[in-house]
C-alpha cells in the first residue's frame, strides 16, 4: 500500500494514521514472533488468554467495529464468534476459560487474515471511506491493541512460568540484576491539603485521546499527604516476607488472607522459595534486590504498606503528582521487559510511569458526571466499574506513549500476574 505523504491536508491525515496503523499492528506480531505455534495457543489460567487469540480478537476488533460501521461485510464472519472478547451487543462468543482449545484457525491461517483486514482498513482509509464514527472507532483500536500488547507478554509470561522448564520468552533480554545501579534513598514528597483538579476531557470532543473512564475532569480536596519518592523494592517486599508478613492475619483484608490461605500465598508471584531467584521473561534469573517488586495482588500491596505503617495513595493523590511531570520511564519499547532500579530522584518522584503498574487504595468507580461512549463500544469500560481497583502508572511492559497521568488500568484485588508494585503513602497532619 503506497503511504506517499500527498499535499492534500486529509492525505497528510491519512498518512499518518496509515503509518501509525501499521506500526502498531507490526508491533503485535513482532511481540508473538519469539513464540511457536504451540506456545502461542497456551492458556494457563481463565484469567489469561493464547496469544493467538490477541491477535486474533485485535483483528476482530477492526473488522467489527471500523470495518462494519462503513457497512463492510467481514471476510471471516465464523471468527467473530471466536474473537469477541465481552461485547455482548456484538453477539455471542466462544467462552472465555476455553480459548486455548481453539486449535482452528491456524496461526498462518489467523495472521494471514491480520493482512487482509490491515489491507482493506488502509484503502479505506485512503478512499475517505471512514466517516467521524469509523475515525475515531479507529483510534479507539490502536489504543485498544496496545493494551493486548501488554497482555500478550504478561499472559504468556504466566503460560511460560506454569511449564515445569520454565523456558524463556526471549533469552537474549537484558538482566536488571547485572545493572549497578542502586534505587536512590527513598524520602517522603510532602503535600499540603489543597483542591486538585483531575480526569481528562472527554474524548473525542477533546482532540486528545482518553478513554471514557477518564473523563470529566473534576475537583477532589487532597488532605495533606505524603507520597514515596520511588517504588517499594525488591528488598524491601523481602524483609515483609522474612518478617513473617504472609503469615499474620492482622496485616490483610479480610479477603485477602483468605486468598493467602485457600491458595498457599508465601511471596509474590514468580518468586523462587529461596527469595533469590525470580521467573522472568528472559528465564530464571537472579532477583534484582534494588529493581520494583512486582507481580503483586492489592492485598499483597495493602498488606505491605500496613506492614510499614502506612498507606496506599488515593488516585487523586498519585494523578495530582503525575500531571507535573512528563510520562517517561521503563517500558515495554526499551526491550527490557522487567522493572529497573530507580535513579536518584533528589527532592522529586521516580517511576510514576513505567516499571511497575502502581496499587492504589481506590475503587474502580465512575467520576462525577461520568458518560459512558454512546454507541456500542460503551461496553468498553463502564460495565466493569464493580469489585476492581485502580492502579496507575503503566509498566515495563506497556507501550511508551500509551500511558497519561489520567490513565485509569484495574484490575480484581486478586490479580497477580500483572505488572503490579507499589508506593506508599502517609497522612500528614
Amino acid at each position: 500500500m503506497d503511504l506517499a505523504v500527498t499535499d492534500n491536508p486529509s492525505g497528510l491525515a491519512a498518512a499518518g494514521t496509515a503509518a501509525r496503523y501499521l506500526a502498531v499492528r507490526a508491533t503485535s506480531v513482532d511481540l508473538a514472533s519469539p513464540l511457536s505455534p504451540e506456545d502461542a495457543m497456551l492458556q494457563s489460567m481463565e484469567d489469561a488468554s493464547p496469544a493467538k487469540w490477541h491477535l486474533g480478537h485485535t483483528t476482530w476488533f477492526f473488522e467489527h467495529f471500523v470495518l462494519g460501521a462503513a457497512g463492510m461485510a467481514p471476510l471471516r464472519p465464523g471468527w467473530h464468534y471466536l474473537f469477541n472478547s465481552y461485547y455482548d451487543s456484538a453477539g455471542a462468543r466462544h467462552p472465555r476459560p476455553r480459548r486455548g482449545l481453539l486449535s482452528r484457525p491456524s496461526l498462518e491461517e489467523l495472521l494471514g487474515w491480520r493482512e487482509a483486514v490491515d489491507e482493506r482498513v488502509l484503502r479505506a482509509l485512503w478512499a475517505g471511506d471512514l466517516d467521524g464514527s469509523a475515525r475515531r472507532r479507529l483510534e479507539l483500536g490502536l489504543n485498544h491493541e496496545q493494551q493486548h500488547q501488554e497482555l500478550l507478554l504478561t499472559d504468556i509470561k504466566h503460560a511460560l512460568w506454569s511449564q515445569p522448564l520454565r523456558p524463556a520468552y526471549r533469552h537474549d533480554l537484558p538482566d536488571p540484576a547485572r545493572r549497578a545501579a542502586a534505587a536512590g534513598e527513598l524520602h517522603w514528597h510532602a503535600v499540603a491539603e489543597q483542591v486538585a483538579c483531575i480526569g481528562a476531557p472527554p474524548w473525542p470532543e477533546a482532540e486528545a485521546f482518553a478513554y471514557d473512564n477518564e473523563s470529566p475532569p473534576h475537583r477532589v480536596l487532597l488532605p495533606a499527604h505524603a507520597l514515596a519518592s520511588r517504588l517499594v523494592t525488591n528488598a524491601e517486599y523481602r524483609q515483609f516476607v522474612e518478617d513473617g508478613g504472609y503469615r499474620d492475619p492482622r496485616l490483610w483484608l479480610s479477603d485477602g488472607w483468605a486468598r493467602v490461605q485457600a491458595e498457599g500465598w508465601q511471596r509474590p508471584l514468580y518468586w523462587e522459595q529461596d527469595l533469590e531467584r525470580a521467573f522472568t521473561l528472559g528465564g530464571m534469573r537472579l532477583l534484582p534486590a534494588h529493581a520494583p517488586v512486582c507481580h503483586l495482588s492489592y492485598y499483597e500491596a495493602d498488606a505491605f504498606a500496613r506492614w510499614a505503617g502506612v498507606r496506599l495513595p488515593t488516585e487523586a493523590e498519585w494523578e495530582h503528582a503525575a500531571s507535573a511531570q512528563p510520562a517517561r520511564g521503563h517500558f515495554a519499547d526499551d526491550a527490557v521487559l522487567e522493572p529497573c532500579p530507580a535513579q536518584a530522584s533528589g527532592d522529586g518522584l521516580a517511576q510514576l510511569f513505567g516499571d511497575t503498574w502502581e496499587w492504589t487504595s481506590s475503587a474502580y468507580l465512575a467520576y462525577p458526571g461520568f458518560r459512558p461512549w454512546q454507541d456500542d463500544t460503551g461496553e468498553y469500560n463502564a460495565k466493569f466499574m464493580s469489585g476492581q481497583f485502580v492502579l496507575r502508572g503503566g509498566s515495563c511492559a506497556t507501550p511508551c506513549g500509551h500511558v497519561r497521568a489520567s490513565y485509569r488500568n484495574f484490575f480484581p484485588p486478586h490479580a497477580r500476574w500483572q505488572y503490579a508494585g507499589l508506593r506508599l503513602a502517609m497522612d500528614l497532619p
